[in-house]
């Protein structure tokens, strides 16, 4: 499975999905009523947009979800969490990178995953430096 996503400035991007995102997916997919394996085909996914609003009646409708909808659906569950309220999109994008780069992989293929013209713009994502590790305070001598 591939994900195809419309950057800014309307750049097209397509990066392969993790095999837990595919399970994730395929169970989103399931649960919405599509069969499983039908938004692989181009032709459906043009038809009905992937992620959609729900009525007050708790269906899915046919309208996509607006990145507003999106952000108060990520802050809700951050909050029913008890993860802090400042939580964004972009929050997931930082964790992604630094889940990245601590997995031992390059800033160079981050840049390139995150669709980055710079890796100046991926460095500002990247938090592996806000961690202090045990080793680093050992080094103080007493």
């Amino acid at each position: 499975m591939w994900f195809r996503l419309k950057e800014k400035g309307s750049k097209h991007h397509e990066v392969p999905a993790h095999h837990n995102a595919e399970a994730y997916v395929d169970a989103y997919l399931e649960a919405a009523g599509y069969a499983v394996h039908s938004c692989r085909n181009p032709a459906i996914e043009r038809q009905t947009p992937l992620f959609r609003t729900i009525s007050r009646s708790g269906h899915l409708n046919s309208q996509r979800m607006h990145r507003t909808d999106v952000l108060r659906m990520i802050k809700r569950r951050a909050c029913a969490a008890g993860l802090p309220s400042h939580i964004t999109c972009h929050t997931f994008r930082a964790t992604g990178i630094t889940c990245y780069l601590i997995g031992g992989g390059s800033l160079e293929h981050a840049q390139r995953i995150a669709c980055h013209e710079s890796a100046r713009t991926t460095k500002l994502y990247d938090r592996t430096s806000d961690t202090i590790r045990l080793d680093e305070i050992e080094r103080i001598i007493i």
